[in-house]
C-alpha cells in the first residue's frame, strides 16, 4: 500500500523521529545522499505560490540525484476543471512522487486517493505538516531535545497551529496556542492532538491570554492573514492588536528561548523587527531546515511505498 504524508499523524512517533534523525544527518553529510533519488522524478503541483516550498523541494530532489517538475494550475488541466483524481491517475504513471500545495485539504486527499505514488501535502488550508518537521528539527538543534520542550504559538489558529499541535504531540513537545477567541484552532484538531499527546506525555493547550508565554522554550508566530485571506487584512490587523511578538513579550519566555516564524513575515505586524532580526531568532535556520526535513521525508516515503 502506497504511503502518503497528508497529515502530521500519517507518521508514527517512531517514524517522525527516524525522519528527523535522517534530516539532521543529511544536513551534516549531504554527500552521503547524493544518489538517494537517482532516476526519480518529483512532480510539484502548485495552486498556491511559494518561495520556500518550491525551492526546498526542487533543490532537495536535485541534490539527491533526482529531478523535479514544477506544475502550476495554469500548466495542467486541473486549472480547466479536470478532476484531481484524473490528474493523479495520469501523473502517477509518469512520476515517482508528488507534492501538492493548495487550498482545500480535500484536494490533497483526492490526489492521494487516486495516485500510485506517494503524495506529500506541501500545505493546505487545514495543515502544514512539512513545516512542522523543519520546526522540530530546528528546536532539537537549539534545545538539544524535543520531549518536554514548551512551544508557545501566538497568532491565528490556522494550518500552522494545527500542524504544530499534531506534530508536537508526536514528539512530546508541550504546545500552547494563544489566539484571539474568534481565531481559535478547530476543536477537532485540538482533540486529535490531545489524544496523540497521551502517548508522548505532551500537553496541548489553547488559551487567549498572553501570560501563557511565561516559561516558553520556543516562541512562534505566523502572519495574521494567510494567502487567500487578503480581503480580511484590515479586520485581522484590528482583531490581532496586542498579539504582536515583540521584545517585551519575548522577555516573558525563558531567557534562552528561541523565536521561530514560518515566513514570509510582516515586520511591525505579527512580529517586531527587534525580535525577528534579533539574537534569539532562528528563522533562517528554520527555513533552511525545510530542505533537509523534506529530503528525509521524500526518501522515507520512496523506501516505504
Amino acid at each position: 500500500m502506497t504511503r502518503h504524508f497528508l497529515r502530521d499523524l500519517d507518521l508514527s512517533a517512531a517514524e517522525q523521529t527516524l525522519v528527523l534523525d535522517r534530516a539532521a544527518h543529511m544536513k551534516q553529510r549531504p554527500e552521503a545522499y547524493a544518489q538517494a533519488m537517482r532516476g526519480k522524478v518529483l512532480g510539484m503541483i502548485f495552486q498556491k505560490s511559494s518561495t520556500r516550498t518550491r525551492v526546498s523541494f526542487e533543490a532537495g530532489a536535485i541534490q539527491m540525484g533526482g529531478q523535479a517538475i514544477f506544475l502550476s494550475s495554469r500548466d495542467i488541466q486541473i486549472g480547466r476543471g479536470e478532476p484531481i483524481t484524473d490528474t493523479a491517475k495520469v501523473l502517477s504513471r509518469y512520476l515517482d512522487i508528488l507534492m501538492i500545495r493548495t487550498y482545500k485539504h480535500e484536494e490533497v486527499q483526492g490526489l492521494a486517493s487516486a495516485s500510485r505514488v506517494p503524495v506529500i501535502n506541501g500545505l493546505d488550508d487545514l495543515l502544514h505538516p512539512c513545516q512542522i518537521l523543519a520546526d522540530l528539527q530546528t528546536i532539537k538543534e537549539n534545545r538539544g531535545t524535543l520531549a518536554g520542550q514548551t512551544l508557545v504559538y501566538v497568532g491565528d489558529g490556522n494550518n500552522m497551529a494545527h500542524s504544530m499541535m499534531l506534530g508536537g504531540a508526536l514528539a512530546g513537545v508541550n504546545v500552547r496556542i494563544i489566539t484571539p477567541r474568534e481565531y481559535a484552532p478547530k476543536d477537532e484538531i485540538v482533540r486529535e492532538a490531545q489524544t496523540a499527546a497521551k502517548a508522548s506525555g505532551a500537553k496541548i493547550e489553547v488559551c487567549h491570554d498572553l501570560g501563557a508565554v511565561e516559561g516558553a522554550d520556543v516562541v512562534y508566530t505566523d502572519v495574521w492573514a494567510s494567502m487567500g485571506q487578503e480581503e480580511e487584512q484590515a479586520k485581522r490587523v484590528r482583531d490581532f492588536s496586542g498579539f504582536q511578538v515583540d521584545g517585551r513579550l519575548m522577555k516573558r519566555a525563558k531567557p534562552d528561548a528561541i523565536f521561530l516564524h514560518c515566513l514570509p513575515a510582516h515586520r511591525g505586524e505579527e512580529v517586531s523587527a527587534e525580535v525577528i532580526d534579533g539574537p534569539q531568532s532562528r528563522v533562517f535556520d528554520q527555513a533552511e531546515n525545510r530542505l533537509h526535513a523534506q529530503k528525509a521525508l521524500m526518501t522515507f516515503l520512496l523506501e516505504n511505498r
